[in-house]
């Protein structure tokens, strides 16, 4: 039997990477999605550890089920580490991809530095509230305007040297190897039995009882 693992994210992006990334292991890997509507995380954490933690461990003890939830983001020399944990609302709360790339461009349009990282935390956590963290960075430069069509978020502005490409430009499998989502994935798909094992002891766990007539 396959363990189910909620993703706690209804992005389609993420969840067809994670998706390709642990092909062939015994999970079955659903998103919020899948699910009736559940209430909003709201991501006030300081850090990128934070978030991940908090909207995996919420995901977990309203769904019952593990969830693995990432926070990552930008972080830009020029913009002393900005957007970072605010990557995804950089441009407003309810901003779409294209406007955080706008602003991001236009932000940048006198700088000269144009060096940047992605950052990634996944947590795997458990109703209990227990949790495994794994981490991967990226380091890349940010170009002067969108290239590619693939990926989502800032990638089509994240130039990745060694391949001679933005990020918007690599198929979901060239991106999975030198991701910083790709990392941390990596890291989880190594220990993958070794998780399965641990959600396994740490999921609650419910005692059967015979039900008896009075």
């Amino acid at each position: 039997m396959k363990q189910i693992i909620v993703l706690a994210t209804t992005n389609q992006g993420k969840t067809r990477e994670i998706n390709e990334l642990l092909k062939g292991f015994p999970v079955e890997i659903k998103n919020l999605d899948d699910f009736g509507q559940i209430p909003e995380v709201i991501e006030d954490g300081t850090t990128f550890d934070d978030n991940a933690y908090k909207k995996a461990s919420f995901t977990a003890r309203v769904l019952g089920y593990p969830a693995m939830a990432d926070d990552s983001g930008l972080c830009v020399e020029a913009l002393d580490g900005a957007p970072g944990v605010w990557s995804a609302r950089y441009a407003g709360k309810n901003a779409t991809d294209a406007d955080n790339v706008n602003k991001m461009l236009d932000d940048l349009k006198d700088k000269d530095n144009r060096n940047a990282s992605f950052k990634c935390v996944i947590s795997i956590a458990v109703p209990t509230g227990a949790a495994l963290t794994y981490e991967g960075e990226c380091q890349g430069v940010i170009t002067k305007k969108p290239v590619g069509v693939n990926g989502f978020g800032y990638d089509p502005l994240f130039f990745y040297s060694e391949f001679n490409k933005t990020f918007a430009q690599l198929s979901i499998q060239e991106k999975g190897r030198v991701s910083h989502r790709g990392k941390a994935l990596k890291e989880i798909a190594d220990e993958m039995d070794k998780i399965i094992e641990w959600i396994d002891i740490n999921m609650p766990k419910f005692e059967q009882v015979e039900c008896k007539r009075g």
